[in-house]
């Protein structure tokens, strides 16, 4: 899946991350990621999840557009919220917000299984048609409102949530397992967090603050699509 064009730039994206990881240690408590995370986004080529005419500028450390109003995350971003979730190998997680694919690939690397559903129907088959191409076999994606979940699949045992809500959506806290983790920005556009939420071993909830950050919208209740 390596592309040598894209090496050097795959380099200093991975040491600006660390950088800014080191910066921003303070409100994440994380100063290094975990090695794991970092070997998957340094392997993995983002330059395949955004358009061809943004493929020179696709190891920056920032947003890129990639249609429909929508992004692919800042790779600093993806890794904090991919080493805030601690994925596992035996995991089944759910994935709110599919976009091009990028984040899903990175979970499907680290994990057993990944369901994501995205409200977008071109971008939902187009991550779909270029996860297949790129080999992923252990991604299911599906065109819902990700305000709902997945529940076929529940309970998982993370979930990560790449748009924000104003509160935490309860249908997302009742499909995570006891045990589990979720990564998900919360807040009015104007003042948004990246939030991390623990379920204890006997169901309780934890929320912790970690960052400001900027992410679309999650679509509210009522608002629908087609089910692929």
């Amino acid at each position: 899946m390596s592309d040598e064009r894209f090496e050097n730039l795959r380099q200093q994206m991975l040491a600006e991350i660390a950088a800014e990881a080191a910066l921003t240690a303070g409100h994440t408590g994380k100063a290094i990621f975990n090695e794991r995370v970092m070997r998957v986004i340094g392997n993995m080529p983002r330059h395949e999840f955004v358009p061809v005419e943004l493929q020179p500028y696709a190891y920056l450390n920032r947003p890129l557009p990639i249609g429909y109003e929508k992004t692919v995350s800042q790779p600093f971003i993806v890794a904090l919220m991919t080493d805030l979730l601690e994925p596992q190998s035996g995991d089944v997680v759910l994935e709110i917000g599919v976009g091009a694919g990028y984040q899903a690939a990175i979970l499907a690397e680290l994990t057993k299984r990944v369901y994501s559903v995205d409200i977008i129907e071109e971008l939902a088959q187009g991550a779909e048609r270029r996860l297949r191409r790129l080999g992923y076999d252990n991604i299911e994606v599906r065109v819902a409102n990700g305000y709902y979940g997945w529940p076929e699949h529940a309970p998982y045992d993370k979930i990560m949530v790449t748009a924000a809500s104003d509160l935490i959506p309860p249908p997302l806290l009742a499909q995570l397992k006891p045990g589990g983790r979720m990564v998900i920005p919360t807040g009015i556009p104007e003042k948004q967090t990246l939030t991390l939420v623990e379920k204890s071993a006997a169901g309780s909830l934890t929320a912790r603050e970690i960052l400001p950050v900027r992410f679309s919208e999650l679509e509210e209740p009522g608002e629908t699509a087609g089910v692929a």
